[in-house]
This record gives C-alpha cells, structure tokens and sequence, in this order.
C-alpha cells in the first residue's frame, strides 16, 4: 500500500477535519489505489506556503473517468452545469 501526499486548499482541508466532505476529486496525473493511504497538507493559496496541518486518510475506493466516457448525460448540460460526486454513507 501507497503513501500519497497531495495539497489542500484551507476550505476544503477544514471540511475534511470536520468529517463532512468524505471524499476527493483530483485530476488523474498520479497512481492511487484501494487500501492507500492519502496524506492531505493545508497549502494557503494566498501566501503560497504549506500551513503545517496535515491529516491521512485511507483510501476505499477510486472511482477514475473521463469526461467524454461520461454516457448518462448530454455533453452540452455536463459543460452547463457541470457534474457532482456523491458520497453515500
């Protein structure tokens, strides 16, 4: 199993501690797999620094697509509106 490090803007590194955002959606540039373990470091945007919070989190599943593998929706209303990732509990 993987180690990964990835930056997260402030907003979203706070929902994560605060258990409600439960997932992650990032451009397919990096190997990730089922079992990994995601370590996610608050990066400030503004000051262009790392704040020195971290927190790790298992990976349980890794869902990857391409936007044009998308077949449930017309290309014309997923460019409109755009998409959502639903965590199920």
């Amino acid at each position: 199993m993987a180690v990964i490090k990835k930056k997260t803007w402030p907003e979203l590194f706070g929902e994560i501690v605060a258990g409600r955002k439960t997932f992650d959606l990032r451009i397919n540039d990096f190997e990730i797999a089922d079992g990994d373990t995601l370590v996610l470091e608050e990066w400030d945007p503004k000051t262009k620094l790392y704040t020195g919070r971290t927190i790790e989190k298992k990976v349980g599943y890794v869902f990857k697509f391409k936007p044009e593998g998308l077949t449930f929706n017309d290309p014309k209303e997923v460019k409109e509106k755009g998409l959502q990732i639903i965590s199920l509990l």
